[in-house]
């Protein structure tokens, strides 16, 4: 057992290695969200793996996170426009993909919530999510053997506290890291571009870079895109209250992109395609962000090539982890019912 465990360490770091090698390369960022040492046990990892899984925090347990970000399309969803919670409610957003979190200091499409270990609060409480109260949820928790004997697991005795859930949901969270795109092994001098992909990229760093910046493909902040609002969702003005910030939804990754159909906050754009088509005219009303300024528009060749170089960001290896889907092992190990 113990040759197969230091067996399986060293295949995992050779798995590893080249995203590793991008990290160490000083081209990204230091992590904003730093992992207690119970976070970093698998034990609470596992944890936090089964509550994002578990319907059993939704108000009439139907609805779990995975309902609306699915590790199949990056952690988001296709089957909807936007998120539907319990009794079939329509929410009011697109589900935003759930990667490389730990380099975000903001979350939701508003900036709501400015700490990952927060941010499950608020679709266990939505009405239009999972409709739960904290307290009920706990409950339900401390109710079941299953729960019971994985939070012994990681803090040494069943005791079930919010602080405990949300930091087991981060724990899970956290690993959801996406780094081995062909972008990544292109940037690691392991492969390189073919001559449509070089133009995209070198068009991408002319025109989206300024928001979609690398290599996160997303500056962390709230901008407007010049898309025409519908109905009353004002974004980010929502938070604040200021009207500058009226229409200002935070700029999403593009890692992934391939998968993370629909787009935009309202999920209107169904095809990728049609995104690239918005900013190839490169016409924007005055209310669009100042780094609209920098697309200048495109012609069909470079529409061809801009999307050429944003399929380059899709990580089958990510979307595929069998580490990020339902932990099947996991309950069965545990041998336990709710």
């Amino acid at each position: 057992m113990a040759a197969l465990t230091r067996i399986c360490t060293v295949l995992t770091v050779i798995i590893l290695l080249p995203a590793l090698m991008i990290v160490e390369s000083g081209q990204w960022p230091e992590r904003i969200y730093n992992l207690s040492e119970v976070q970093k046990r698998q034990a609470c990892i596992d944890l936090g793996s089964a509550l994002f899984y578990d319907p059993i925090l939704s108000r009439d347990s139907t609805v779990s996170c995975s309902s609306c970000h699915s590790s199949y399309v990056a952690f988001t969803h296709v089957d909807h426009a936007v998120s539907h919670g319990v009794d079939d409610r329509i929410g009011r957003r697109n589900a935003p993909a759930l990667m490389n979190l730990a380099w975000s200091n903001s979350f939701m499409w508003d900036g709501a919530i400015n700490h990952l270990d927060m941010q499950p609060l608020v679709p266990i409480s939505n009405p239009l999510e999972m409709d739960a109260s904290l307290p009920t949820v706990i409950q339900k928790l401390q109710d079941s053997q299953l729960y019971r004997t994985l939070f012994s697991r990681v803090y040494g005795d069943s005791v079930i506290t919010s602080e405990r859930m949300l930091k087991a949901f981060s724990a899970f969270l956290i690993t959801l890291e996406s780094r081995s795109s062909k972008y990544d092994h292109v940037q690691a001098g392991e492969v390189q571009f073919t001559e449509q992909e070089s133009r995209g990229y070198t068009l991408f760093k002319d025109q989206c870079n300024a928001c979609h910046t690398e290599p996160l493909f997303t500056n962390q902040t709230f901008r407007n895109n010049g898309i025409v609002l519908n109905g009353r969702d004002y974004g980010r003005g929502e938070i604040t209250g200021n009207a500058s910030d009226s229409g200002l939804f935070k700029v999403p990754t593009l890692r992934n992109v391939y998968y993370s159909r629909p787009y935009l906050h309202d999920g209107r754009l169904s095809r990728l395609n049609d995104v690239i088509g918005h900013y190839a005219s490169g016409r924007f009303p005055q209310t669009a962000s100042m780094e609209m300024n920098t697309v200048s528009g495109m012609n069909e060749q470079q529409r061809v090539d801009l999307m050429a170089f944003l399929l380059t960001l899709s990580d089958s290896a990510f979307v595929f982890d069998k580490r990020f889907q339902y932990p099947f092992k996991l309950f069965e190990t545990v041998g336990v019912q709710h």
